[in-house]
């Protein structure tokens, strides 16, 4: 597909897109552009760490606990104990 894209072709690309911008716009687009590339990185990054504290949520969840914004679980004295597997105590 991207088989014929050689130098030359590169090349002409290149001086168009100068031609067009210009030399003194170039820069600013560039800078544009980086800051933009670190503003998606930044957000994909907090989506990642969303998806993972809901991820501990649901396992903490199914584990029968809460846990709290540190990540350390919420232990609800009203509840029964059910961790215990020692049975009854004769």
């Amino acid at each position: 597909m991207l088989s014929g894209i050689g130098a030359p072709e590169i090349i002409i690309v290149a001086v168009l897109i100068l031609l067009l911008f210009g030399f003194k716009k170039l820069p600013d687009a560039a800078r544009s552009i980086g800051k933009s590339a670190r503003v998606f990185k930044s957000e994909v990054n907090e989506m990642k760490e969303e998806d993972r504290q809901r991820e501990e949520a649901k396992k903490a969840r199914d584990n029968g606990s809460t846990p709290t914004a540190d990540g350390n679980a919420v232990i609800d004295e009203a509840k029964p104990r059910t961790d215990n597997q020692s049975g009854p105590v004769s």
